[in-house]
């Protein structure tokens, strides 16, 4: 475990006040046609649980994994407190081992937090962990966020381009990439015009993969 980076997110995420709100990403709320009741879905780096009790209360059974025990404590009060289970892991992802073919739904909002190493590592597990069928929503900012500095951290190495992400999800069936600058209104960690990139894959089943199979 990165004792210094759950320290850094321990401070970020203290107090009583949610540092992204507790409303879901916008993006992921259009993807609801996506979802099933009973799907399991992994919610990455879900910090104080917006998403990951959004994708319960869709009737998903929902992990939320994050580095900072402070914030999967505020998950679990905020999904408690929106009558609904989420099951929480403290996770560092630099040394978890991403589970193959295990999740109908991954929600991948803005885990920028990784430079380019740990970034390819995330990227690979995502492929490897989506079950056959499974959808990838993710989020993120475009190096433009710099300009703007509105959320996200000061590192444009950390940011994704369309050709960064249709390179790293190749083995997915890219259904929507689209990069645009929108404003948002996350709590007080994402607020206001941001440089932002939507991406939705979907995971081929394995007779796709290898139609003479």
């Amino acid at each position: 475990m990165n004792e210094d980076a759950k320290a850094f997110w321990n401070e970020r995420f203290a107090g009583d006040d949610y540092r992204f709100g507790t409303e879901p990403n916008a993006f992921l709320a259009t993807q609801g046609q996506l979802l099933k009741p009973g799907f399991t879905a992994l919610a990455i780096a879900d910090g104080e649980g917006r998403n990951g009790t959004w994708l319960a209360a869709q009737g998903l059974d929902v992990l939320s994994i994050d580095i900072s025990p402070v914030a999967l404590q505020k998950a679990e009060r905020l999904a408690a407190e929106r009558g609904v289970h989420i099951a929480t892991e403290q996770v560092d992802l630099a040394e978890w081992t991403w589970a193959a073919d295990r999740f109908d739904i991954v929600a991948a909002i803005f885990i920028q937090f990784a430079a380019p190493d740990l970034r390819q590592k995330i990227f690979d597990g995502i492929v490897r962990t989506l079950a056959p069928g499974g959808h990838l929503i993710m989020q993120g900012y475009r190096p433009k966020q710099l300009d703007y500095g509105t959320g996200g951290p000061p590192h444009a190495e950390n940011m994704y381009t369309e050709d960064l992400l249709r390179a790293a999800f190749a083995p997915l069936e890219i259904l929507h990439l689209g990069a645009h600058d929108s404003p948002i209104t996350e709590g007080s960690g994402h607020d206001g015009m941001s440089a932002l990139i939507d991406l939705v894959a979907r995971k081929p089943l394995a007779a796709e993969s290898n139609p003479d199979v």
